[in-house]
């Protein structure tokens, strides 16, 4: 509603103008729904956000070069706004170092209007660090279920918290105003822990009274999201295709009592065959906005939880994210080269932006990178327990350059990082010498089948052992 009505006065009006937009995760639909509603040439002047592909309106002008853009990791925006509200100098810390986040790669500008340097690099203690700079916050919009008539939020009908407490105390502390939008207002709230947002920091409220108040831009309201127990059912069957062989050799990497990260698209089929095989009650799920324990949302819904056990706002997600309290992160690729680096955020003429991968690939103890082994259209068969190639994918994942790196396969190795690549037709580990081959699916040819459809060699293992395809 708020991002929608400044959209209706700027095209009345031709006003307000030369905005800098500052966000964490991925508010938009696809469509023109959410961020979409700001994307017009004049509106906006800069653009700093976390996740540009639910947003594509957004991407068209930067890739135009109409705006200033930047792409900073998920984690480090939401904690940098708290560093905004305590006006301290910005965030330091070593997510993005050797990414093209890092200065030494671009700074994480996306066209060449962009030029001033919102992150420097420096030297802490004799080593390299990333100061992300602070920047002043003069609106927040924020949202939340319920208010009071002194404007004190509640989110009880909310999927995920955010960050909408360090919006509000960033905006308030620079002399600025915070608008939120509830569903309602209601006379009293009893319990003060219940209150995200104190009313203190609220300046007007908008009541939707449930108009454009969605709880995801896929769903009204789901109260699975907003409450806990141990229903599985909501977990869709997966059937058959390469990526159930992923799923299901992904989760052999998860070990009982594991606290994991499961990345959107393919990944998430790892929850959906842990549903299937009753191991969902062994190891905690979690999800960068906040949700711990339940089961993941999927699409247009990600970032909410199926019954979840616990919300917690996103900063502190990602702060114990980011000091190393995830045993395992299971993560998609859309390219990956001979070091075991990844690219995420760059593809097929869009940009789709890091989101929270960055801060998740660099902090979780061991890695799960999932992807089919060639993209576009690829089809196989499993027969009498030998995988066939019904229809070769028309690119190479496993490619000699990448677009840009969102994950840096040596430093990984530096910090002391378990990397596993994942495919419907082999397994890689990544080694000092690069990726290795330790897994061959039976049915497969190690030279026609792997080594021919990548655009580089990788190194073989003396014990290549053949790759599980049983469901067992």
């Amino acid at each position: 509603m708020l991002t929608a009505a400044l959209e209706k006065r700027f095209r009345q009006e031709g006003l307000p103008r030369d905005l800098t937009l500052f966000y964490c995760a991925g508010q938009g639909d696809r469509g023109e729904r959410g961020l979409n509603h700001l994307a017009h040439r004049g509106l906006l002047r800069r653009v700093v956000g976390g996740h540009w592909n639910l947003a594509p309106r957004l991407g068209v002008l930067a890739l135009a070069n109409e705006i200033e853009a930047y792409n900073f990791p998920q984690g480090v925006l939401c904690v940098l706004l708290r560093e905004i509200a305590a006006k301290r100098p910005g965030i330091f810390t070593r997510v993005g170092l050797n990414t093209f986040i890092d200065p030494v790669n671009g700074g994480g500008r996306l066209n060449e209007r962009t030029t001033e340097d919102l992150v420097e690099r420096i030297e802490i203690d004799g080593q390299p660090w990333l100061r992300y700079k602070s920047m002043p916050i003069h609106v927040g919009l924020i949202r939340a279920t319920s208010a009071d008539r002194r404007g004190n939020l509640t989110m009880e009908r909310e999927g995920f918290v955010g960050e909408v407490l360090p919006i509000a105390q960033a905006a308030k502390n620079h002399g600025g105003i915070v608008i939120a939008q509830v569903e309602k207002i209601v006379d009293r709230i009893d319990d003060p822990k219940a209150v995200r947002v104190p009313g203190v920091l609220v300046d007007y409220l908008v009541v939707s009274e449930g108009k454009d108040h969605d709880q995801t831009f896929s769903e009204v309201f789901n109260p699975a999201y907003v409450t806990t127990g141990d229903d599985t059912t909501a977990v869709p069957l997966l059937g058959f295709s390469e990526r159930r062989i992923i799923g299901m050799r992904a989760l052999r990497e998860v070990r009982s009592g594991d606290i994991v990260n499961l990345g959107i698209g393919l990944p998430e089929t790892v929850a959906a065959v842990a549903a299937e095989k009753g191991r969902l009650g062994d190891f905690t799920l979690t999800v960068e906005s906040g949700p711990i324990g339940g089961v993941p949302a999927s699409g247009l819904s990600f970032g909410c939880s199926h019954l979840p056990e616990a919300i917690i706002d996103q900063p502190s997600q990602f702060d114990f994210y980011d000091g190393g309290g995830l045993d395992l992160a299971v993560l998609g690729a859309v390219e990956i080269d001979a070091q075991g680096s990844v690219n995420v955020a760059s593809f097929a003429g869009r940009f789709a932006g890091v989101g929270g991968f960055m801060n998740i690939a660099q902090s979780a103890r061991r890695l799960v990178f999932c992807c089919s082994f060639r993209a576009g259209g690829i089809e196989v068969a499993v027969e009498d327990g030998q995988l066939r190639i019904v229809r070769e994918g028309k690119f190479p994942k496993f490619v000699s350059s990448l677009a840009q790196i969102s994950f840096h396969g040596p430093s990984a190795l530096t910090r002391g990082q378990e990397v596993l690549f994942v495919t419907e037709r082999a397994v890689f580990r990544l080694e000092p010498s690069g990726l290795q081959l330790v897994e061959l699916a039976p049915g497969m040819d190690l030279n026609a089948d792997i080594i021919d459809r990548m655009e580089f060699v990788p190194e073989v293992s003396e014990e290549l052992r053949p790759m599980a395809l049983a469901e067992s």
